[in-house]
């Protein structure tokens, strides 16, 4: 089988399976990208690979992989791209911003927390020849602190539960949450991949060169070039090519300095302006191609790289340490900042344990730490399993919390409702 006839074959074969899990688990009241992510872990070596050894070794041969991985990377830098256009300020009164930033800060701090604690066993264990244990051990605090933004705003869509309390202050500490942890990463990556003080330096003011010409140069060019656009108030349809050549140039500033696509991708979309006409003319055009095709992609790639050795011996309690430490981190942490706030239980649960689901984020931060040698697949495997339990828990968790038995006797649905 040629490259090309291969690389069709396997995208046909990630998208009908991305399809059908999703669909599945939309039965369940689960987003769509919950199936898709465990798409990419049947198709991968525990699955598919022990199912059909011969078949998956043909499909995917570690050396048509690449061309796959080309593809998930852009795919990534794109969907990155569109949260950082989407990221806004925590909205609401004076009260809830402050809510929110004391719920992201907490959430963000307690997981950091328990993953150092638990950096040390993990690392006598699983961690990878050469790579060592400071770079290891906050890279473990930062797969603790993740909280998929795109995932929790789609439950809350939903469910209705947008402007709810909990799910304003959710939304505000997610938008903290990910600001705090996708600096920390990159700090993270600056140490691990220098090797010498020399190249952290290099690292770290190719990082602050980045933003100072993303944020004085870029946006206010294209800020000018966005206003230059129809009675519609949208962009003119050429205008996707300058936008996707500062996605894509950023994007390959980033990768070139040491850190990843995505820390370029997303700066550049954050720094474009704050307009719903704008965000509305990206989404059409960019996120069918980028969610639809491409990162089910990237879920099928994160699945090539689980083995099932993960949870052989002391691997299940290891799984079951980092399991633990996530899910206490995140809605202890944030359940804590929304109490500090003056929130009742039901409310701060309720934020607890949407911040709990961590979805696409956590698995793109995971893959960055694989490819950057920071954990073996042993560990990836379980920070895979992790990252779906954790995502799985958040509507359950949410009806847990919040069905109460007047409503059930009345027939509602069960909603999220103001504590004193």
């Amino acid at each position: 089988m040629n490259a090309t006839l291969l690389l069709l074959v396997q995208l046909v074969l990630i998208l009908v399976m991305a399809r059908l899990c999703g669909a599945f688990l939309g039965r369940f009241g689960q987003p769509p990208v919950i199936g898709e992510m465990m798409a990419g872990l049947l198709l991968g070596p525990i699955v598919f690979g022990a199912w059909l050894p011969d078949l998956h070794a043909t499909l995917f041969a570690k050396p048509s992989l690449p061309a796959l991985s080309g593809l998930g990377t852009v795919g990534v830098a794109l969907f990155m791209f569109i949260v950082g256009v989407e990221l806004r300020a925590p909205g609401g009164s004076r009260a809830q911003v402050r809510a929110a930033a004391t719920i992201g800060l907490v959430g963000v701090a307690l997981p950091l927390v328990l993953g150092l604690a638990i950096a040390p066993v993990l690392y006598r264990s699983f961690a990878p020849d050469g790579v060592a244990y400071w770079p290891f051990a906050l890279f473990i605090a930062a797969a603790m602190s993740v909280t998929a933004f795109p995932v929790l705003a789609r439950i809350l869509k939903d469910r209705n539960l947008t402007h709810s309390t909990p799910g304003r202050l959710a939304l505000g500490a997610a938008v903290i949450d990910d600001g705090c942890v996708w600096i920390f990463l990159a700090v993270v990556l600056a140490l691990a991949g220098g090797g010498s003080p020399a190249g952290v330096l290099v690292a770290i003011g190719g990082g602050l060169a980045l933003v100072a010409m993303v944020f004085l140069l870029l946006k206010p060019l294209y800020a000018r070039l966005l206003r230059t656009s129809g009675d519609s108030g949208e962009p003119d349809a050429s205008m996707l090519v300058w936008i996707l050549v500062g996605v894509l140039g950023c994007a390959a500033f980033a990768e070139w300095i040491g850190l990843h696509a995505v820390f370029g991708a997303f700066l550049f979309g954050v720094a474009l302006p704050r307009d719903d006409r704008v965000l509305s003319f990206l989404a059409r055009r960019i996120e069918p191609v980028a969610i639809v095709l491409l990162m089910p992609v990237v879920f099928a790639l994160a699945g090539q790289n689980t083995t099932l050795e993960a949870f052989a011996g002391a691997g299940i309690g290891a799984f079951g340490l980092i399991l633990l430490a996530a899910v206490a981190g995140k809605v202890i942490g944030c359940a804590a900042g929304a109490r500090l706030s003056g929130h009742g239980w039901r409310d701060s649960l309720a934020v607890g344990s949407l911040m709990n689901a961590r979805g696409l984020m956590e698995l793109i931060v995971i893959k960055i730490g694989f490819d950057a040698g920071l954990i073996g697949p042993e560990l990836f495997t379980m920070l895979f399993a992790m990252t779906l339990a954790t995502t799985l828990m958040a509507s359950p968790l949410l009806a847990l919390f919040y069905r109460r038995p007047a409503d059930a006797k009345a027939g509602l649905a069960p909603e999220l409702r103001v504590d004193s």
